[in-house]
């Protein structure tokens, strides 16, 4: 069965990462845009990060652009997210959450967990809580804050 470690991507630096480098941690994959409402959760997406990262979590963030809502290059999106909100948590070159072009990453966590509306990803900062196994555990809505993650987090944790 299919995981998240037999993926790959690029980070934002533009080094090929194998996703493997996560396998055994619990990871929460967002799709994030800067200028979008949501970008409001950075912060508390950061405090996660912090706050779990000894147990053996992390969070990834892969901005899109197919909301409009991420103008900025790669270096931009970075500096943006590390000035503006203290994001220090492992950020992925721009990608497609949708469509033909769709990060093979995103087409499979949409597999994996769909949404009340299907498996298409209808907003900018979707969370996928994927588990130590590599499996998807649950899907959250973008209107989720991410302290309403927390249970969910530690029980995945163990």
């Amino acid at each position: 069965m299919t995981t998240l470690g037999d993926f790959s991507a690029t980070s934002i630096e533009g080094q090929q990462t194998d996703l493997s480098t996560y396998q055994g941690q619990v990871v929460l994959v967002v799709n994030t845009a800067s200028e979008c409402g949501y970008a409001s959760q950075l912060p508390a997406l950061q405090q996660l990060h912090e706050t779990y990262r000894d147990r053996g979590f992390t969070v990834l963030g892969f901005p899109s652009n197919q909301f409009n809502q991420e103008p900025r290059d790669d270096g931009d999106i970075a500096t943006f997210c590390e000035r503006n909100h203290g994001v220090s948590f492992p950020m992925f070159s721009t990608v497609e959450v949708n469509g033909d072009g769709a990060h093979p990453v995103y087409k499979w966590l949409k597999d994996e967990k769909g949404g009340a509306f299907g498996s298409k990803i209808r907003w900018n900062f979707t969370k996928y809580l994927v588990g130590r196994d590599g499996h998807v555990v649950k899907r959250f809505s973008p209107t989720t804050e991410p302290e309403k993650l927390v249970d969910t987090i530690e029980e995945a944790l163990g």
